[in-house]
Order: C-alpha cells, then sequence, then structure tokens
C-alpha cells in the first residue's frame, strides 16, 4: 500500500523539454532526415515532417532537450521544499542535477512524477547518455526486478490496472480539489515561451507549480492533508 512509503524518501520530480532546434531550417540534415523516418507513421499523410517537427520534437528524447527539472521533497513541518534547475545548456543543467545524488539522504531515494515511466525517467535517463554521462543510480534500471525499480507513478497508480487509461495531472488534480497548476500555461504553450518569448522563469514557475501538484495528488491518494511549498530544497 502506498500509506507504507515512507514520505521523506520520496522525490517528486517533473520535466520541461522542448525540441532541440527553434526552427526546422536550424536542424541539421542528418536530423532531418532521422525525424522524417521515425515520424513517418505517426503523421497524417497531409503533414510533412518539417510541420511535425514543432509540434512532437519536444516530446521525443532523440530530438529534444530538457530545458528545467523541478525536484520537491517533504520536510518534517509539511511543507514541501522545491528546487529547479533550469539552464540554455542542457548538459551543465544535467550535472548539476545529478550532484544531488551524491548527497546521503538521496541515496536511497524513491522517484515520483506523473507519467514519470513513460517520460520523464526515461528522458533523463537518455538525455544524460545523450551528454556523454552516466545517469544517477535511480535512473537505472537494467538488471534489476521490476519491483527494485525506486519509481512511483501517480499515472500508474491512478490505472489501477486498466493500461487502456490516461489522465492528466490537470484533471487528477480538479478530482481530488487541488488547486490547477495551469493557471498561466500549459504543456503546450512550452517551446513558443521558451524560444520566442525567451522567458525560461516563466516555464520554471510552471514546472515548480506541477511539482507541488504532484505531491498534493500523492498525498490525496493516501488520504492525507495538502502540502504547502516551502524555500528551495538545499
Amino acid at each position: 500500500m502506498i500509506q507504507n512509503i515512507p514520505l521523506e524518501r520520496v522525490l517528486f520530480l517533473d520535466i520541461e523539454t522542448v525540441p532541440a532546434a527553434a526552427v526546422w531550417e536550424d536542424l541539421p540534415e542528418t536530423d532531418q532526415k532521422l525525424w522524417d523516418k521515425k515520424t513517418r507513421f505517426q503523421r497524417k499523410d497531409e503533414v510533412s515532417a518539417e510541420e511535425f517537427y514543432p509540434e512532437r520534437a519536444g516530446i521525443m528524447a532523440e530530438f529534444g532537450k530538457i530545458i528545467c527539472i523541478t525536484i520537491g521533497m517533504l520536510e518534517k513541518n509539511e511543507t514541501l521544499k522545491i528546487k529547479s534547475f533550469a539552464d540554455d545548456d542542457e548538459k551543465k543543467l544535467l550535472e548539476s542535477f545529478g550532484e544531488i545524488f551524491n548527497s546521503p539522504r538521496l541515496r536511497d531515494v524513491i522517484l515520483c512524477a506523473h507519467n514519470g515511466k513513460e517520460f520523464d525517467f526515461p528522458w533523463i535517463a537518455r538525455r544524460f547518455l545523450i551528454n556523454g554521462m552516466q545517469p544517477p543510480l535511480p535512473f537505472q534500471m537494467f538488471g534489476k526486478k521490476p519491483w527494485e525499480i525506486p519509481h512511483l507513478d501517480t499515472m500508474e497508480l491512478w490505472k489501477f490496472g486498466d493500461y487502456k487509461s490516461f489522465v492528466s495531472l490537470e484533471l487528477l488534480a480538479h478530482v481530488f480539489g487541488i488547486p490547477t497548476p495551469k493557471d498561466d500555461i500549459d504543456g503546450s504553450m512550452v517551446s513558443s515561451i521558451y524560444y520566442i518569448e525567451k522567458d525560461l522563469q516563466r516555464i520554471v514557475q510552471y514546472c515548480e507549480k506541477d511539482v507541488l501538484t504532484l505531491a498534493n495528488i500523492f498525498r490525496r491518494m493516501r488520504q492525507e492533508d495538502l502540502l504547502k511549498r516551502n524555500s528551495n530544497l538545499d
């Protein structure tokens, strides 16, 4: 039962990603060809690879990059302490994020994200490898039995075995009576805010709202009171 999971070990996490290039023309020719091949059966006949790129490249780790990772951990006073890693240079961002796992507190951490098993966790691991680094230990799954993998996923918890079901973080927040994290922007706007408005801080604030919402959804699933946000995680 999730009530038996020690909350002080849970690291709540969310990432924001964008296409690796601002526009199709900035994408190297080889990447353009590989994008065409990878998405050929995902696109409608009338949609070109170029048209499909800005819409979907930000969700594919081979063609995108991480611009923000936000984490949160529970404090003894029942508040969530939050820290964000954000940078235009993805390698610097990942290096800073990876360093936190040197802390004794995080050596046996349990990762928690919404749709994390399908998106956040593999994205982070893949981008570490692409940037020439080993993923932190909590993201390494090879050779582990399913029950040895320290990953929680609120979407999976909500499915109760119904693998046809998809539910958004926003919808779960609504049904549990939690304030929406989408009161300013949503995920579909991140790329344009990053490349056109060049407002990374606005994206960071959005990511931090998602992490607080994620933690509160997990709390509601345990029939516990909502958390408040605290200052940055040390």
